[in-house]
């Protein structure tokens, strides 16, 4: 059309979001283990609470202030060096749009979460991806990808979707080699899924360092990806630049309710933590027996298992045999990943099932 608004050249190379589906190509509703939601839902605290919320009709609190209290004493942080967010996603392109821009680069491995590529072109940076090592951040990529157009670095540990992960050493390591005015952002999306001893020690680099922002989110273990809750915590600079720029009042109260009820209750994420775990660790080995048919199970920290397809068996059929059985998971074959399907952990009995199909499918292809 003549005339018409012509969008910025970087907003136009963007591929938008993709979420995970959870009907089939016919619209059957399936078994959705293709956005690693808690299968266990929500604790019982922080559904409670959703009736205690405050009327729709007034605005929530905009600096959630009970919330980051009780997140910081959680936590062991100053609640003035905690900012929130719609999910942790707002905080990432926060963190992109606030140090980078046209002619600056964001750094990510290969195979990363998909919203870093979106967040580096969103404000007009080139985005940048270092080789993988065997599905996981490569820290000597890294580094060697690094130049002085280099504004951000993101690293998700746990790594989404690949469940990789880097052990504090290696972060510590990365943090290191990094040039002071570059800001690292560990996206800890799935760190509550990881054992206290796993800890990579992001929030004290946050804590010691003026460029490492840490991102959290209550989507994963806490059960509360409808109500779009995230946080985010790093040196006093850092925050002040996410609250100039963030949404007003961008957690809803019933948001702010209910994941406050819920860092109370850390019972229900023991538990969450103990089944996953478990069904994971169990799933990981059925589909590791299946080596003889070319299957193979990423080694994870996550809530999730990218399985490899690498014999007679594709991931595309495989994809479409579960989805057959009703079970939608997600193949990626737009990142890379044409030869790998993610699957959320669900319930022992979903996890179970999985495997006997995989076996079946692998068996005759």
């Amino acid at each position: 059309m003549a005339n018409a608004p012509t969008p910025k050249p970087w907003i136009a190379a963007i591929h938008a979001y993709v979420p995970g589906k959870s009907v089939s190509a016919d619209g059957r509703p399936l078994v959705k283990l293709s956005a690693n939601e808690n299968p266990l839902g929500t604790s019982p605290l922080a559904l409670a609470a959703r009736t205690d919320a405050d009327a729709p009709s007034r605005y929530p609190d905009p600096d959630s202030t009970d919330l980051r209290a009780a997140i910081g004493a959680l936590h062991g942080i100053d609640p003035a060096l905690l900012v929130m967010g719609t999910g942790s996603d707002e905080l990432l392109h926060l963190a992109a749009q606030g140090y980078a821009g046209p002619g600056d680069e964001v750094l990510f491995s290969r195979f990363s979460f998909v919203v870093y590529d979106i967040a580096a072109r969103r404000c007009g940076a080139t985005p940048v991806e270092a080789p993988d090592r065997d599905y996981g951040s490569d820290v000597d990529a890294l580094l060697a990808a690094v130049n002085p157009r280099t504004r951000v670095v993101f690293l998700a540990n746990p790594n989404n979707p690949t469940g990789t992960f880097l052990p504090a050493a290696e972060v510590a390591r990365l943090h290191a080699g990094l040039p002071g005015d570059v800001l690292l952002v560990l996206d800890q999306a799935y760190a509550e899924y990881l054992d206290s001893a796993d800890d990579d020690h992001g929030l004290a680099l946050a804590a010691a360092h003026g460029n490492v922002l840490v991102t959290r989110t209550f989507s994963k273990i806490y059960g509360l990806a409808g109500e779009r809750v995230g946080w985010a915590t790093g040196g006093a600079a850092l925050i002040d630049t996410l609250n100039r720029i963030r949404g007003p009042f961008n957690v809803t109260n019933s948001g702010q309710a209910m994941a406050l009820a819920a860092t109370a209750d850390q019972q229900f994420i023991a538990h969450a933590r103990d089944h996953n775990r478990a069904v994971r660790a169990a799933f990981a080995e059925a589909v590791n027996a299946l080596g003889n048919h070319g299957l193979r199970a990423v080694p994870s920290e996550a809530n999730f298992v990218l399985v490899l397809f690498e014999g007679a068996l594709s991931a595309e059929a495989a994809y479409a045999g579960l989805a057959e059985r009703g079970y939608m998971v997600r193949w990626l074959p737009n990142q890379g990943l044409r030869d790998a399907l993610r699957i959320t952990i669900g319930t022992r009995e979903q996890m179970e099932a999985i495997a006997a199909a995989l076996r079946e499918m692998a068996e005759v292809a």
